[in-house]
């Protein structure tokens, strides 16, 4: 497996995981029609317009030895009064959850975040999907904040996790 710096290029397989990393993920604690409803060209949008928005954005893809993108995670400068840069998102398809990706992915993000002057990193998570709660807890996140949000007519509680120092992400492979 590879990891690098997407590009434009890439977008249309980052849409992929994030629409099928959705369908799997959010099954049973979203309703089914919003789901059944993501398209991937709605998500290339979305992620093109991630890529040229304010704040810094950038995403790394893992990529398999097939060359297929296998997972993504994107982060960005933030003007929070705790944390200066967020992880926006962290997407596996389902056979790479369990492997490392998603660990060796976030330690890209928080070593990235450093190169720019970012010391500190917050994600958002939605409070019923646990294996990702756990997965954050596992990393040293401190949950901090809660908020409600609205996915498909549906209001969800989200949960913020925050390292104050994001070296400690860094893992040497």
């Amino acid at each position: 497996m590879q990891i690098r710096k997407a590009s434009k290029e890439d977008i249309k397989s980052i849409a992929k995981v994030y629409v099928d990393g959705w369908k799997t993920t959010y099954k049973g604690f979203v309703p089914d029609n919003y789901l059944e409803s993501l398209a991937y060209g709605e998500a290339e949008q979305k992620w093109m317009s991630f890529l040229s928005s304010e704040n810094d954005p950038f995403i790394y893809i893992a990529v398999n030895e097939e060359g297929k993108t296998i997972g993504f995670a994107a982060g960005k400068r933030l003007n929070h009064d705790k944390f200066d840069g967020e992880l926006y998102a962290l997407y596996l398809l389902p056979k790479s959850r369990g492997t490392g990706t998603g660990r060796q992915l976030v330690s890209v993000i928080a070593k990235h975040l450093i190169e720019q002057g970012v010391n500190s990193m917050m994600v958002w998570v939605m409070e019923q999907n646990r294996s990702g709660l756990g997965f954050y807890e596992r990393m040293g996140g401190k949950a901090y904040l809660r908020r409600k949000n609205e996915v498909g007519g549906m209001l969800v509680e989200d949960v913020a996790y925050g390292w104050e120092d994001v070296s400690a992400l860094c893992r040497e492979e």
